[in-house]
């Protein structure tokens, strides 16, 4: 079986080589670029603690500046581990959402004891400032990176979805999957994936695959690699199956069955 993966090559190593592990092919066709920003390091002035709510978060900012004092708080176990690999010591995970990261800080932190710096993209998901702003908290975002969408997609990838080569689709995030459905209905291919099978970090990112004809939509049980790819097989723990919504057709399935054994076949390329 051939899977594709959507997010940047470099997030994308583990859950790749996770899968090869397991016998599948896999693909990988960024949907969104990642472009750090020539901008000045961070003002930490008056900083308690540090925000991060993705991995190319903690990368723009270390490149950046070289302190790693600050205690930092990451949105999921990924931007934790990546935290701690440039070396910072004092690291928690939310392991969640902006919503989860936002009661972590509430229940660790207090307003009085200083600033909060989000280090973010141009794009940010939640209203992670609005709600610890509600609870009196300083609240400094810096915008370190951009990540603009694709235009089109690759012509590697566009003659295996015409093909129903894909097998599986993983996405991580609602805006990797909204440019995702506007790339397959401007090529018009949204019916060669029909047969295949979408894997989603959360239910907030199924549900921006709407228009695309998924024969099913798993969700992760949490937003971390062990829960994705407990989503994908048979094994490996609970799995929550979330079928297509499409509110002028017959319910899908309310599970999907098991994936057949992969089947080797070459890569993009």
């Amino acid at each position: 079986m051939r899977a594709l993966i959507t997010r940047p090559a470099e997030d994308a190593k583990d859950i790749a080589d996770a899968l090869r592990a397991r016998g599948f092919d896999v693909a990988i066709e960024p949907m969104l670029d990642i472009v750090p920003l020539d901008v000045p390091a961070p003002d930490l002035t008056g900083v308690q603690a540090l925000l991060f709510t993705s991995v190319n978060g903690v990368r723009a900012f270390t490149k950046l500046t070289a302190r790693r004092d600050l205690p930092v708080f990451a949105v999921g176990d990924a931007t934790a581990a990546a935290a701690r690999v440039v070396g910072f010591a004092n690291v928690e995970s939310a392991a969640g959402d902006s919503a989860a990261l936002a009661r972590l800080v509430r229940a660790r932190l207090k307003p009085a004891d200083g600033a909060l710096l989000h280090g973010a993209g141009s794009a940010v998901a939640g209203d992670l400032a609005g709600a610890l702003t509600d609870d009196g908290f300083e609240f400094r975002r810096v915008t370190l990176y951009e990540a603009p969408p694709q235009t089109a997609l690759s012509p590697p990838l566009a003659r295996q979805l015409k093909g129903r080569e894909i097998d599986l689709v993983l996405f991580f995030s609602p805006r990797t999957a909204r440019t995702f459905v506007s790339l397959i209905r401007a090529a018009g291919l949204a019916e060669s994936l029909d047969r295949a099978t979408a894997i989603c970090l959360s239910h907030a990112v199924a549900a921006a695959l709407d228009g695309i004809p998924f024969r099913y939509v798993r969700v992760a049980v949490r937003p971390d690699l062990a829960a994705l790819l407990a989503a994908i097989g048979p094994a490996g723990g609970e799995v929550s199956e979330q079928p297509k919504p499409e509110p002028s057709a017959p319910a899908a399935p309310a599970a999907a069955p098991p994936l057949p054994p992969p089947r080797r076949r070459g890569g993009l390329g």
